[in-house]
């Protein structure tokens, strides 16, 4: 009789176990409130992946260049593969937001560049205007974009970017 009791016991003290445990799970989950952005700003968020263009064309190999190489490493075109370092600037309102060139990754700096940027923003109208350069083979930016925006409290606005469409908001 004295194990039953000692089982029953255990199971209660089991129970409350868990029940205290799940009643801390849940206060954490509820109770402290916690907000990623304060009520008068907004985020913007940069985030894309890109290659810059080829630093050099394409060439012919010359003959000389040719005759230097065993037969089965001779190529008619030469095409390095190195690429162009790409240059972001972001303004708001006329002010910079964000500046940078990156350096293409690689062993022979031939990837592509990955830019991930994140500010706090005042909410209301603001001004954007984004300019990305690919290539140091040509004069100005190869990309622009000018948006204007509300921003609301709280709001993520996320920019990405692809060749095709440019920059485009989110």
């Amino acid at each position: 009789m004295a194990k039953s009791s000692t089982k029953f016991g255990q199971y209660i003290l089991q129970a409350l176990s868990y029940a205290v445990f799940m009643a801390v799970v849940w206060y954490f989950s509820v109770a402290p409130v916690y907000r990623h952005i304060d009520a008068d700003q907004a985020l913007v968020v940069i985030a894309f992946k890109h290659a810059g263009q080829l630093l050099e064309e394409c060439r012919e190999s010359t003959a000389e260049e040719l005759a230097n190489l065993p037969a089965n490493m001779r190529k008619p075109m030469v095409c390095p593969r190195e690429r162009s370092p790409i240059l972001l600037e972001v303004l708001m309102d006329g002010e910079v937001l964000f500046s940078q060139t990156e350096n293409p990754p690689g062993l022979y700096n031939d990837g592509s560049v990955s830019i991930y940027h994140s500010a706090r923003v005042p909410v209301g109208k603001h001004q954007f205007e984004l300019k990305l350069k690919d290539s140091v083979r040509s004069e100005g930016y190869s990309f622009t974009h000018n948006e204007e925006r509300l921003l609301e409290s709280a709001e993520i606005l996320v920019i990405n970017f692809n060749t095709e469409h440019g920059f485009v908001f989110k």
